[in-house]
Formats: structure tokens, C-alpha cells, sequence
């Protein structure tokens, strides 16, 4: 059984749904990700071991949303330290280039790179 996280992700805020791309309904939030995999954060526990068609749905300055689809494999799932929300790790089977632009662009938003000395 996965137990042990290997690649470095980046947290993120809830702000980017994650929605089933079968139903189009929502499924949950990012709570991290990689170029390999990510953490899903819902209301309800997902199951361990099913591939989920799964789609995010990114806000866009100008013109229409990005719309990146997904198929990932759900490696593990428990209850979160928030009441009524579930984690869920997954592990990308299939992604859109897009996905590549989006992991680099949070990257590059939410790190923070050591200034130089002023003398």
C-alpha cells in the first residue's frame, strides 16, 4: 500500500474546484500537486484504487476558462483534520498539456525565492 509521498508538491488554496468529467459535478478542491499527481480534498471519501475521469475548471484573465482533463488513480484516502472533508491522493494516468502549464504556473505563484543581500 502507497504511505509515503516521494515528489514534492506545492499547496494550494481552496479555490480550484476539481469536477468528475462524466457528470460535470463537482468533486472537490486541489489541496496539491506535482507534474505526477495530486491531492484532492472532498466532502466525501473516494475510493481507493478506482481511475477517476476528473476535469479543473482554471478562471482565466481574459477569454474563456482552461478546461484540463485528467485520469488519475486514487492511491489513498482518509479523513482530514477539518471535520466532514476528506484527502485523497492521486496519481495522473493521463494528462493534458495544459496540466504541465498549470503545475509550473503554481509553482511560480506560491514559491518564494531567497532575495539577494542589499548592501
Amino acid at each position: 500500500m502507497y504511505r509515503e509521498r516521494r515528489i514534492e508538491r506545492h499547496q494550494l488554496p481552496y479555490f480550484l474546484k476539481v469536477f468528475n468529467a462524466v457528470n460535470d459535478r463537482p468533486i472537490g478542491f486541489l489541496g496539491n500537486v506535482s507534474e505526477h499527481g495530486l491531492m484532492l480534498i472532498s466532502h466525501l471519501p473516494l475510493m481507493v484504487g478506482a481511475d477517476f475521469d476528473l476535469h479543473l475548471k482554471v478562471p482565466a484573465d481574459e477569454g474563456p476558462q482552461q478546461n484540463i482533463k485528467l485520469k488519475a488513480r486514487c492511491l489513498w484516502c482518509h479523513e482530514d483534520v477539518t471535520p466532514q472533508h476528506f484527502d485523497a491522493g492521486f496519481s495522473l494516468l493521463v494528462a493534458s498539456p495544459d496540466y504541465g502549464q498549470l503545475v509550473s504556473a503554481l509553482r511560480q505563484y506560491f514559491c518564494f525565492y531567497p532575495l539577494p543581500a542589499s548592501a
